[in-house]
């Protein structure tokens, strides 16, 4: 498709740099959850500042896109499936914000620093109570999958434009080339 609407450069870098963010960041979470080995440390150590950055590049992405709006999605597309591109589009964003909260919030509930390396460590943002912990550990892992399902989904219907529909989506996000 000529002539189709291209996503900013910038926005086209923070997307891709994100993408490979949390993708890492889904394993290495479930990693960690899933080892008591020597690597458990390591893995959290980072976890943390990896959902910092993850965090703050999402502020950044989110106020970027109100600044600067997606090209439109093709005309031929049925209500339904534009309905649910904004859906999960905004479901991603609610989650690359909440994810790093909940469990910055969970660490602080549990009593424990969100450090970021060399020596840098994060306020507290909750005080310590062990229900509190309990009960946003569980929404972070359930939250997780979401989050998981979401990407996996996002990819499918990116796969679906650039494979099957060859509409120019999946080219307004890489940069060019032919869908």
């Amino acid at each position: 498709m000529n002539g189709q609407p291209m996503f900013h450069p910038f926005a086209r870098v923070i997307h891709w740099l994100m993408a490979a963010m949390i993708l890492a960041m889904l394993f290495i979470g479930a990693g960690m959850v899933s080892t008591v080995s020597e690597k458990h440390q390591w893995l959290v150590g980072i976890h943390k500042p990896l959902g910092i950055a993850v965090f703050v590049l999402a502020l950044v992405r989110l106020g970027f896109r109100l600044t600067h709006p997606a090209p439109p999605l093709p005309a031929d597309l049925p209500l339904w499936q534009k309905l649910a591109a904004h859906a999960s589009h905004w479901l991603l964003y609610a989650l690359m914000l909440a994810m790093p909260l909940i469990g910055w919030g969970m660490l602080s509930a549990g009593g424990y620093p969100v450090t970021l390396g060399a020596g840098l460590q994060l306020p507290a943002i909750l005080p310590a109570d062990a229900t509190l912990f309990a009960w946003l550990r569980e929404s972070h892992r359930y939250l997780a999958w979401l989050f998981f399902l979401t990407f996996l989904a996002h990819m499918g219907a990116a796969l679906m434009h650039g494979l099957i529909r060859r509409d120019g989506v999946l080219r307004s996000m890489t940069g060019g080339g032919r869908d």
